[in-house]
């Protein structure tokens, strides 16, 4: 097999991979289990997920500005962990609410995370129209928030933004609107929106964000559409069509589940990459795209290779296809029998087991920096998905082979391979110009070539 690598033909410059802190900090952050060598349960979760060195590197975390059914006990969850808190308090706002989640998200800063974003599932209680953290069955597609509303909503996320700017924390984003499209009737927090209300909401953002210098650095974003096939252009018109708006969005967020259909036109994922990704090109071009949530959507817990090639097939395609220069999965760390995390956590016996997700997300985000740039590259045998980046003076190539045969490959320049497969976690090797690297069945694999020594690719 060979791989072909054209540096003079360039895409997307990348600018990080991360995880959302929902459903899992507002527990593991008030552990105080400790791990065999001595160090706090959490400090290790956060070191795994974000170290550059011992970790997986992550860059973005996202924040869950919480609507306060935790507090209020209102409202319909089935699970605990999908109610959140919020620091308002009919007294002003208490930052000492949510601790334990805040804690996480300040530990995921201390190793390494320089971006956050605080993403809104629904408006506080006290502001919503039926004072829940969802809306009620019988208004299933009307916003939950009334227009006078807004702005107060609109003080509230910029104050606890402009909070932990000032305690040093980067939050670089806001996202105030999080799936419009869905129906939130309960189970968790959420609001529906239609376009035309999510750019209402955008526009009083957008006027309070830029009454406050402390927010200079602060952009907006969104509108984090809930699947990849359904009014993604209707919100992503929202979300640009406006001026005042515009001035303060740097990309657009999808996120990139892809519900499963029996019809053949609507099960074509890659087909609705490509258009959506052509459809932005034509209309808002030099618009970056970024995927800010993603998991398997499948039912039962999985640490294997086979769910770590499904993600590692859908961050391909979304890097490839769509042009993302971000992918943020969902949930860091899952409690639940079900498919998604990269750790999954026991919260009774306050413990964590990594999965194959964990490291085969390692392989992009603990060798693809920000500031990288996407350079063209293609494998001759087509079931072998590849991306590859530039950074500086290192090539970085990400392959995955999803089949169960083994395949030969022939640098043309000295390498370091970093391998996940069913036996090896990120096992790092290393491969002479001209020898043959072997690529083992259903795996993912990084190679790293230096450039300024290497003038032959492959």
């Amino acid at each position: 097999m060979q791989i072909t690598v054209d540096l003079n033909r360039t895409f997307q410059t990348m600018s990080g991979f991360g995880m959302s802190g929902a459903w899992w900090a507002q527990d593991v952050g008030k552990w105080t289990s400790v791990c065999p060598d001595g160090v706090l349960s959490k400090d290790r979760i956060a070191e795994l997920l974000f170290s550059k060195t011992k970790g997986i590197g992550l860059s973005v975390y996202r924040y869950n500005l919480g609507a306060g059914s935790a507090q209020s006990g209102k409202g319909s969850y089935g699970d605990p962990l999908r109610r959140a808190e919020s620091f308002y308090t009919p007294r002003g706002l208490d930052f000492s609410k949510d601790a334990p989640a805040v804690c996480m998200m300040e530990k995921a800063v201390e190793y390494g995370a320089d971006e956050l974003v605080f993403f809104v599932n629904s408006p506080i209680e006290e502001l919503t129209v039926n004072h829940l953290g969802h809306t009620d069955k019988n208004r299933t597609l009307r916003t939950n928030i009334k227009k006078e509303n807004i702005p107060a909503f609109a003080e509230y996320c910029l104050d606890a933004a402009e909070h932990f700017v000032k305690e040093g924390l980067p939050v670089k984003y806001i996202s105030p609107i999080n799936e419009p499209l869905w129906v939130w009737n309960g189970g968790q927090e959420g609001c529906h929106y239609s376009p035309r209300q999510c750019r209402r909401v955008l526009e009083i953002f957008a006027k309070e964000l830029k009454k406050r210098p402390a927010l200079k650095d602060v952009k907006l974003s969104g509108l984090e559409n809930g699947d990849i096939r359904w009014f993604n252009k209707s919100y992503t018109r929202a979300l640009l069509g406006s001026g005042e708006v515009r001035e303060l969005v740097d990309s657009v967020n999808v996120h990139s589940y892809f519900l499963k259909g029996d019809l053949p036109f609507f099960g074509n994922r890659p087909a609705y990459l490509k258009r959506f990704r052509k459809w932005m090109d034509r209309h808002y071009p030099g618009v970056p795209v970024k995927v800010s949530e993603w998991c398997h959507m499948q039912g039962g817990k999985n640490k294997n290779m086979d769910s770590a090639l499904v993600q590692a097939r859908v961050m391909l395609e979304d890097i490839t296809l769509l042009g993302a220069s971000s992918f943020q999965g969902w949930i860091a760390c899952s409690p639940y029998d079900y498919c998604d995390g990269l750790i999954y956590i026991d919260p009774e016996n306050e413990s964590f087991e990594l999965t194959k997700r964990y490291f085969a997300f390692g392989n992009f985000s603990k060798f693809i920096p920000g500031g990288a740039l996407r350079v063209a590259s293609c494998a001759d045998d087509s079931s072998v998905l590849t991306a590859s980046f530039k950074a500086g003076d290192k090539l970085i190539t990400v392959l995955v082979n999803p089949n169960g045969e083994e395949k030969e490959l022939t640098p043309g320049s000295d390498a370091e391979v970093f391998v996940t497969d069913k036996e090896r976690d990120l096992e790092k090797s290393g491969v002479k110009a001209g020898e043959t690297f072997h690529i083992t069945p259903f795996s993912v694999n990084t190679l790293l070539i230096n450039l300024e020594k290497n003038n032959s690719i492959c």
